[in-house]
């Protein structure tokens, strides 16, 4: 295992670009970063962490930052050894994570995040104060709080996002959709054969346009107004949602 520590005191960014295994980062209330690596020798040998100004990157050496192909995950799994990449940053830091197949965990209050994958998993415990983008081929992605716009885009995971303060626009072939608490001006989402379950708050104007082919469509809220919410305001939502053999479920958050 080896060991990396950084003074990152203003606007913290982490860069993680990793082929497979597992990616944790954890915020706290100091102004280092702090990384771990472990894994196969040769592997942890071939990753290089190293400060770039406010940012800490973690990638293999020769390898571009975000290009991940998988040539990459095959010349360096060794033997199916894997990597384990742990952080510790600033809170509100920027996380930027990139990989093939590792499963990834982020617990804390980041101010952004972004994620690329093929088939690794994403769990977000904590909070991402501002936006958050996440590109998956088959991992299932799972976010508490977003604060700022929610934008995904999935092959077959399951995405699920508990409260979306911003707009939320999800796409999805056959994973389903579901998001709890959407509080912004737009809540979009695709999927083909999967489910999508939105959920509104209260207190809002609802515009749907929702359709499915051979899904079941279904509201649990009164479409329009709302004349049941205690303060409502004159906020509208925009609520598009479309799927092939899914169904879908508009419910009040």
């Amino acid at each position: 295992m080896t060991e990396h520590r950084f003074h990152t005191p203003h606007d913290a960014e982490l860069e993680i670009n990793i082929p497979s295994g597992d990616i944790e980062v954890e915020t706290h209330a100091g102004d280092e970063t702090l990384v771990w690596v472990e894994g196969n020798e040769k592997l942890v040998e071939q990753t290089v962490v190293e400060q770039q100004g406010n940012r800490v990157v973690v990638q293999l050496k020769g390898k571009k930052p975000l290009g991940i192909t998988i040539e990459i995950a095959g010349i360096f799994s060794f033997n199916n050894e894997k990597l384990r990449v742990r952080a510790r940053v600033p809170h509100r830091a920027a996380a930027t994570l990139v990989t093939a197949a590792a499963d990834m965990s982020v617990d804390g209050v980041l101010r952004s995040l972004e994620t690329r994958s093929a088939s690794g998993d994403l769990s977000v415990n904590g909070e991402v104060d501002g936006d958050a983008k996440v590109k998956t081929v088959s991992g299932d992605a799972r976010l508490d709080r977003v604060v700022g716009d929610l934008e995904v885009t999935s092959v077959s995971g399951d995405i699920r996002a508990a409260e979306v303060c911003g707009s939320a626009k999800v796409k999805s072939v056959s994973g389903d959709v579901r998001l709890d608490a959407v509080h912004g001006s737009e809540a979009t989402a695709q999927s083909v054969s999967g489910d999508i379950r939105i959920g509104v708050a209260a207190g809002r104007t609802i515009d749907v346009d929702a359709n499915s082919v051979s899904g079941d469509l279904e509201s649990e809220v009164a479409l329009g107004s709302d004349p049941d919410a205690v303060g409502a305001d004159d906020t509208t939502i925009v609520v598009r949602g479309k799927t092939v053999s899914g169904d879908f479920k508009l419910v009040r958050a």
